[in-house]
């Protein structure tokens, strides 16, 4: 209920981050004036990242919001429009979408959407709905971003949770792998504090020394794309010390001696050579992960992010397996947490609208087949949303020769004016999630929320449900699949009888609230309260599964081969999550690029230095900043920045290449190789 005088009322987090906390927002005469950590949320606890109470209120009302449908009035790319009513903009629309079709098929036809908003309902109801009924080309989005990580879960374990991060307090070792805790993950740290301060110890694996890594008790620089080395020789070196559990494995393993041919070449001393870590970290690791019970293992993005990023996940996942560390609160592994909740995907998005036989793409190749003159059919209409595609794709170059054809029409919708849709044709307003109902269930904690609108709609903006109602209703698509409320929408999206839920309906939870994921009364704790849900019942250490689907029956290893000698890692900011926030506050100016002083020495780079970045792809122009908190061989900046902040019109994902990762077709950003050099005055 909107009121006119300053008011606190409850909201969810909507950003693609795992956290998804529970939020107060203070509302004065329709507007957002603060924003701040609610306690409705016990994992979250009224603790909120500096990025949500800094930038929102300027997203949701500052002068890039977009609040009434647009019409290119200039050159494609050059960022001017002219405003137009909501008909005209759906006549425009449907009369280019009709014309395409009926020349090239539905397929031409293709919906470039991904995670802005992390809603059930905003980020993929009643738009998928529309896009499947229209027979619209399907689009594979788990490949730019978690796709690796949870296909390597799938794989392994199967559909089902594992503990939730709570647990981790109970821990007498946690394992951050690959997890920038204190950027990405903020609210695993107090838990892994109190593991700590009861005599637990911490572990950081992770190419640059972040702030939890020099709170460690033991940080592994290990060298990108090198982890699934590293994690078969903790496997090997375990089993040498005694610190396998066989009968676990026997009961509950399968594939397991076909992993360890793989594991035992793997000694401490080889794998060292190879990941660029010390020998005896890797000793003490294996000696802790043995003699520590419980211990837990919080795997994150980053280690994904490259062409050998399922197989290093995969190994990892084997490790609490291996030992028998599963079975106990604090035990096993933090991941799989999208897997706690009754979703129904197939009731929500209804993929079976989609004509048989529709093809697949590839996220990751989007601007490829943007560019391909052989693909048939090509793409002609691109419906761009919840996303931006320019700054966060790889191969930033090829993307935008790709919205720069003429003969591509290309639909934008969106909260605010993004660099992607400077080069749409036709803008549709999109509502921020403060103005209107969602549900909310997290990928990384067990914890359902729902949210109602807090602010009245911005302009004419709508939420994205209704966009799309109002574009199904234009083409004639009137059954009750495309006239459902956000209500029923949200009824649709999670199994109501579920004992999960308690007995209430999803569009009935009380906002303002967080309820937690049983599982008979407790926790998530596998072998306990939850079980792998493969197709063995195992954990699968081959799987046939990613077998069928990648041809990946077991982990591999490929190094990469490059001309060129630095490795560039490309992260999530503090400021930015991915490239939401990029267009407040003047986009932050450009980030820095940080490298190791052997390497700037050997460059005749000093701190401080304007340098170019370049590879094949492109060139990115920063200022240095020489820390050892990377290491020699890596050079590190954050993703994300738009291209207000670049002085060439490149940012760092122009540097990176759009080859597929072992599995999920996954994107690999971090198999980015570099030169730099002192940037021309």
């Amino acid at each position: 209920m909107m009121r006119d005088m300053a008011t606190d009322l409850p909201s969810v987090c909507p950003l693609d981050c795992p956290d998804t906390c529970s939020l107060t927002v203070t509302v004065d005469a329709g507007r957002i004036v603060k924003i701040r950590g609610s306690r409705a949320n016990p994992y979250t606890a009224g603790v909120l990242c500096a990025k949500v109470p800094a930038f929102f209120p300027g997203l949701v009302h500052g002068a890039g919001r977009l609040t009434r449908p647009l019409r290119r009035a200039g050159a494609r790319g050059s960022g001017r429009f002219e405003p137009i009513g909501w008909d005209e903009a759906l006549d425009l629309i449907h009369d280019r979408v009709q014309a395409v079709i009926a020349e090239h098929g539905p397929e031409a036809v293709l919906p470039l959407n991904y995670a802005g908003p992390h809603g059930l309902l905003a980020m993929g109801s009643m738009d998928l709905r529309f896009f499947h009924r229209l027979g619209a080309s399907l689009l594979w989005r788990p490949a730019l971003c978690g796709g690796v990580r949870t296909e390597a879960w799938v794989g392994t374990y199967g559909p089902t949770p594992g503990i939730p991060p709570e647990q981790a307090a109970l821990a007498r070792l946690v394992i951050a792998w690959g997890n920038n805790v204190t950027w990405s993950n903020l609210h695993l740290m107090p838990h892994i504090n109190r593991a700590r301060r009861a005599g637990g110890k911490l572990v950081v694996v992770d190419p640059v020394r972040t702030k939890v890594a020099e709170q460690a008790d033991l940080h592994l620089p290990v060298r990108p794309g090198t982890d699934v080395v590293l994690a078969w020789a903790l496997a090997a070196a375990l089993e040498q010390r005694g610190g396998l559990d066989r009968a676990f494995i026997q009961q509950h393993v399968a594939g397991f001696e076909d992993f360890m041919a793989l594991a035992r070449p793997w000694t401490p001393a080889r794998a060292a050579e190879v990941c660029g870590v010390p020998e005896a970290g890797i000793r003490a690791l294996a000696e802790w992960y043995h003699l520590s019970d419980p211990a837990a293992i919080s795997v994150g993005n980053g280690l994904e992010r490259n062409r050998n990023g399922g197989s290093g996940i995969r190994a990892i996942f084997a490790l609490p397996a291996l030992a028998g560390k599963w079975g106990r609160p604090g035990g096993g592994c933090i991941n799989g947490a999208g897997f706690a909740f009754p979703k129904t995907p197939a009731r929500l998005q209804r993929p079976d609208l989609a004509p048989a036989g529709t093809r697949t793409l590839n996220i990751v190749d989007v601007g490829r087949h943007l560019t391909d003159p052989d693909l048939r059919p090509p793409i002609k209409v691109l419906f761009v949303y919840n996303h931006n595609p320019l700054i966060v794709h790889p191969d930033q170059n090829r993307m935008r020769r790709g919205l720069a054809r003429e003969d591509l029409f290309v639909v934008g919708c969106d909260v605010v004016m993004t660099d992607t849709l400077a080069w749409a044709d036709v803008i549709l307003p999109a509502g921020s999630h403060f103005e209107h109902d969602d549900l909310f269930a997290a990928y990384g904690q067990h914890w359902l929320q729902r949210a109602e609108p807090v602010i009245p709609r911005q302009g004419e903006a709508l939420p994205n449900t209704e966009i799309f109602r109002r574009l199904a209703a234009r083409f004639g698509f009137t059954d009750p699949a495309f006239t459902a409320s956000d209500r029923e929408l949200m009824d649709e999206a999670m199994d109501a009888g579920d004992p999960r839920l308690g007995g209430v309906r999803p569009s009935a939870l009380p906002a303002g609230r967080a309820v937690p994921m049983r599982f008979g009364g407790e926790e998530a704790i596998m072998f306990r309260t939850v079980w792998p849900a493969t197709a063995s019942g195992k954990v699968e250490l081959t799987s046939a599964y990613l077998e069928a689907k990648y041809g990946a029956w077991l982990p591999s290893y490929t190094p990469v081969a490059s001309r060129f000698p630095l490795a560039l890692l490309s992260p999530a900011s503090d400021r930015r999550i991915t490239s939401t926030f990029g267009g407040v506050d003047g986009g932050g100016g450009a980030p820095p690029l940080e490298m190791h002083p052997e390497d700037a020495a050997a460059r005749g780079l000093t701190d401080g230095q304007p340098v170019r970045v370049f590879n094949d792809l492109g060139e990115v122009h920063l200022r240095l900043r020489v820390t050892e908190r990377v290491p020699a061989g890596v050079v590190w900046t954050p993703k994300g920045a738009w291209l207000r902040t670049s002085d060439n019109g490149q940012t760092v994902s122009a540097l990176c290449p759009a080859h597929h990762a072992d599995i999920a077709g996954g994107a690999c950003f971090n198999d980015a190789r570099v030169e730099v050099a002192a940037l021309p005055a």
